[in-house]
């Protein structure tokens, strides 16, 4: 049985070219968390004190850019961003040709999950977004504004119970002050990536077992209401644009007035040195207001006639499903697998940095590169033609 809906490709007059923005620069801020991940072992990233590099001069630094500008808000934009997908295609689940392709699109979207995060990384996303992508597609047909009052409202009741436990934790109310010293088992995972493929399929199967039954049943909870006010964004033409002015301008001074709190707090914390009882944590835990800080500065830019920007990262947001596969691909090449140099471990926050922004020099070249002779990316092309059921064309007309 073949689907009524024949796919389209979009032409570039109908695309939304501030989504194609928002996710280029989401995929790309992405990578710049995701660095620590791939470097060093999941213990020496939870627990930043046993990592074999201390967080002193450069490496403090770099370790504060992370923190202050990326840390959480990139991925609470490309989590907005797909709730938004759910809606272009599946429609308002009124035609059943639609909904068909949007349940094939996120059941193969748990299977590239599952392979990624098995056979290559464990920080996999995919898998998340897959299962609640389920949720969400139920609740399309809601209108924008409670899409917007529970999204909103459940993100920062989410947050804070966040920060209420990391500052019980700082304060000595909470039994998660107590850490096990783990600069052993961190020294372990590393030799054990470096040794070879079994030893690095074996740690980064533990990793992945432990982070994505975490992700499955917890985060899956903060994902939803994320990809609800996404959707309910959309709905209000926020991301077209088409909101007054003055409420951009008015995300953008909160978020930057959280942003400058934050960066303050962390600048005393990671390259000071002080104890500040928690407080940078509590404001790290508000993220969405800095992303939706973000997403209207990039809106306002892109919808006002800054064409360098569009140009810049609109390829790059049109390929973020191959871009964000590829930064794994390099990723795990570099640090542990077995064809590559195996430098788990071996790299120091500067020097990650480093590694980001030569990938995000490649990304900005090959993507437009590539869109110039094919319609889509490749794995965009692949996961819509599996959707489909059937083999899309790829190559652009002459």
């Amino acid at each position: 049985m073949t689907d009524s809906v024949t796919p389209q490709p979009v032409a570039d007059s109908d695309r939304i070219h501030t989504l194609d923005v928002l996710r280029g620069a989401a995929v790309l801020g992405i990578l710049a968390v995701n660095a620590v991940a791939f470097a060093l072992p999941m213990a020496a990233e939870m627990a930043p004190e046993q990592s074999p590099f201390p967080l002193v001069g450069a490496s403090a630094v770099a370790k504060w850019v992370v923190e202050t500008f990326f840390h959480q808000k990139f991925v609470t934009l490309f989590s907005m961003l797909f709730g938004v997908s759910i809606w272009l295609v599946g429609g308002n689940g009124q035609e059943p040709s639609r909904e068909r392709v949007l349940r094939r699109r996120l059941m193969w979207l748990a299977a590239f999950g599952l392979i990624h995060g098995l056979a290559f990384w464990y920080g996999d996303i995919l898998l998340l977004y897959a299962w609640a992508g389920v949720f969400v597609m139920l609740m399309r047909r809601m209108e924008a504004r409670p899409l917007i009052l529970i999204g909103v409202g459940a993100t920062l009741a989410l947050a804070t119970l966040q920060a209420a436990v990391v500052w019980g934790a700082a304060s000595g109310f909470s039994p998660l002050q107590e850490e096990a010293n783990t600069s052993d088992a961190v020294a372990a995972s590393i030799a054990a990536y470096r040794s070879g493929w079994p030893g690095a399929l074996i740690e980064n199967l533990k990793s992945w077992a432990f982070l994505q039954s975490a992700s499955l049943m917890a985060y899956v909870f903060a994902t939803i209401p994320l990809m609800m006010l996404g959707l309910g964004l959309f709905k209000t033409g926020f991301f077209h644009g088409r909101i007054p002015t003055w409420v951009y301008l008015s995300l953008i001074g909160a978020g930057g007035a959280v942003l400058t709190l934050l960066g303050v707090l962390e600048w005393l914390n990671l390259v000071q040195g002080r104890e500040l009882g928690g407080w940078n944590e509590v404001v790290a835990s508000y993220p969405l207001i800095i992303t939706l800080a973000y997403a209207s500065l990039l809106i306002l830019l892109t919808t006002r006639g800054v064409g360098w920007l569009r140009r810049l990262l609109a390829p790059v947001g049109r390929m973020a499903f191959t871009n964000y596969l590829t930064q794994t691909l390099i990723m795990t090449t570099l640090f542990y697998m077995p064809w590559g140099p195996r430098l788990m471990g071996q790299v120091d926050y500067p020097g990650q940095w480093a590694v980001v922004i030569a990938v995000w020099a490649l990304q900005l070249v090959w993507s437009p590169l590539w869109l110039a002779h094919f319609r889509m990316g490749p794995l965009e092309w692949l996961w819509r033609s599996l959707s489909y059921g059937r083999r899309l064309p790829l190559r652009r007309q002459s």
